[in-house]
Formats: C-alpha cells, structure tokens, sequence
C-alpha cells in the first residue's frame, strides 16, 4: 500500500495541497517553520486520525478557519482506496472510506499502517512513563483492534473510578463493580505490551548494533504492577491505599518500558549521539513488528532525520531500508542539497518537494 496523492485544505499552515506522491521515497524540502512538518503530520492524521505532534485536535485547522479536511488516495493490493478526514473547530470529526463514514472514528486504525520518527522523540527517554505508554499503545492499537477497545475501555473506567474515589462516602458496591470491570481489559493490554515490547526489544538491539557497528548494546524491558499479580489482586492489595488517595494508584497506568544501554539506564550513561541512534532503531524495531504483524508495510515518517545523524549514517539508513523491502518512505530536511545528493547515489525514484508558508511546490 501507498499514498499517490493527498488533497489538504486547512490543515495548520497548509490552507491548499493537491500532491501525487512517489510509491518509494519522497523528500519534503525547506526553511524551519515553513510547513514540511505538517505535511508529515497530514499523512499521518489520514492513518491515525489525530496529530502525531499534540493529542488535541486545537491546533489542527488553520488559525481562524472552521474545518480541517484531509483526501488520500492509496493504491493497494486489491485496488484504489480513498480515505477522507474531516475535524471541526466544535470538535466533530468524520472519517470516510470510499465514501463510507466509519460509525466509529476507532474503526479506522491500523487500516492504513504508519511509523513517525521525530526530533520529539527524545521524550521517550528523558520524559515520564506516559510518553512510553503513549507509544505502545500508538503502535500495538494499529495491530490489535481488541487492544484498542480494551484501552479505551480501560481508560473510561478508570476515569470514572477516580472521580468515585474522590467522593467521602463512596459506594463500596459501585467501587467494587467499576473495579470488577476493569479487570478484563487490564488483562488484555498488559498481554499485548509484554509481547510487544519482547518483540521490539529484539529488534531494537539488532538495529542498533547495524546503526553503531556494534559499539554498544542496548536492551527493552517492560514493567508493570501486573507482571506478578493478576488484575483482581493488584486492585485488592491497593485498595485501602487508593481510597486514602483519591485515586487508583496501581496497574496498567502506571506501566512503562525501561532502556537501557549496557545493562545500564540509557538516560543516564548516554550520549545524545547514542541517544539519537538508539531512537531510530527502536522506530524501526517499531516498523518492523508492525510489518510482520500487519501484513504490510506502514508508510515511514523521517521528520528531520538529519537531526539524529550524520550524513553517512542517514545514507546507510536509507540504503537499508530502500533495499529490505520497505515500503513509501517520506523523509523532511532543510538542505535539498543534502538530501539529493544521498537520493541521487541510492534510487532514482525519489520524488521532491519544497514548502515554503505552507505552500508545496513539485520539484524537478
């Protein structure tokens, strides 16, 4: 699968697009702030149906405007598929496919695969367990639509659970059902984060040996309340403290995946030159399990690669991936230049394109 063409109209700074894209790799060229991160961000809200750079459509829709629309056409193993998303300034957000709404917006993730790297991406090092969890739960709910009802589930009763665990006199027997419910779901993501995270430990560390010429090794783990105890239990056992609380301090939201390079914490003992090499292998760890998982390639984002490496290691990254049967590749940069020359030695597929205040122009 791959996306020929995109129509944007609203969307960030990009208030107009009508693009045809390349099947293989696409080079998305200009200034810093001009627009090149929003078309990546585009492509990836046709899959995920919500921006990979904030988790509030807010910021979505062009400043002053009422709509967001986005068009994608992709050609596929059985044919052309058209994809349409619509986000309104009052919070309404339609999703179509080959014109059919999506009763639900849910229904459509993991139709249409995506892995994004970006220079954010350092948060999944240095910030809290929720970025960690955010990325699980990005990359499994794209493979596992069980996984993504049971998440859903989850988080709308554990909302409600620590609003009844705020009040003085709370039930015990509506306490004791909300909790009772919660125990399936729980279940389920914490089966499917263990065995992601068995998969992408795997993977991480073989990339990241090609990436380093195996300098260092890195490893993934995961942990979480549930990892000796069953639901049930956890919930039973931190009861008394969750009720002095307010609020329910124990089990899958508070999981997390632990880094480490050399059997040590990677945030601590690493350099941002190994920190940056360390985040492309987890993404095409992440990349990889999703393509043996779902069946096909995800289309891959590269938001400012150059940003976590070098000229050289950017050139072996691209050969790889070109040449492992990867799928559509887009890929953001500030010198064209740059980004040609390393294009020009690999394929001659590539397509190129130069933004400039949101405006996208072909370039030949």
């Amino acid at each position: 699968m791959h996306l020929s063409r995109i129509i944007v109209r609203d969307f960030k700074n990009i208030l107009s697009a009508d693009i045809r894209f390349s099947p293989k790799i696409n080079c998305i060229c200009g200034d810093n702030g001009e627009g090149k991160t929003n078309l990546l961000d585009a492509v990836y809200y046709l899959s995920m149906t919500k921006s990979f750079l904030s988790p509030s459509d807010r910021y979505t829709y062009t400043y002053g405007k009422q709509e967001a629309v986005l068009h994608g056409t992709y050609v596929t193993d059985s044919g052309i598929e058209d994809v349409a998303v619509s986000v309104r300034s009052d919070g309404g957000k339609t999703v179509r496919r080959n014109a059919k709404p999506c009763r639900r917006v849910s229904e459509h993730i993991g139709h249409i695969p995506v892995v994004m790297t970006a220079p954010s991406d350092v948060s999944l090092i240095h910030d809290s367990g929720e970025e960690r969890r955010r990325f699980l739960n990005m990359m499994i709910s794209q493979m596992d639509q069980d996984y993504l009802r049971s998440l859903m589930a989850y988080n709308r009763l554990l909302k409600q659970r620590n609003a009844l665990l705020k009040q003085e006199c709370a039930a015990d027997i509506l306490l004791e059902t909300l909790t009772s419910r919660m125990c399936a779901p729980a279940g389920c993501i914490f089966n499917g984060r263990k065995a992601a995270a068995g998969m992408l430990g795997e993977k991480a560390a073989s990339y990241y040996r090609m990436i380093s010429d195996g300098k260092e090794e890195v490893s993934v783990s995961y942990r979480s309340d549930l990892g000796n105890a069953s639901p049930e239990d956890v919930f039973a056992a931190a009861l008394s403290r969750d009720k002095a609380l307010g609020y329910t301090s124990a089990g899958i939201q508070r999981d997390d995946l632990e880094l480490f390079m050399n059997g040590y914490p990677l945030r601590r003992c690493s350099s941002q030159g190994q920190q940056k090499s360390f985040l492309i292998a987890l993404k095409m760890a992440q990349y990889s399990v999703m393509r043996e998982q779902c069946g096909q390639a995800p289309i891959l984002l590269f938001d400012d690669l150059f940003d976590k490496l070098d000229s050289g290691r950017v050139a072996s990254l691209i050969r790889m991936v070109l040449s492992n049967d990867f799928g559509q590749i887009f890929i953001t940069d500030t010198d064209e230049g740059r980004l040609r020359g390393i294009i020009s030695g690999i394929t001659d597929e590539g397509r190129f394109f130069n933004v400039r205040s949101g405006v996208i122009t072909p370039v030949e």
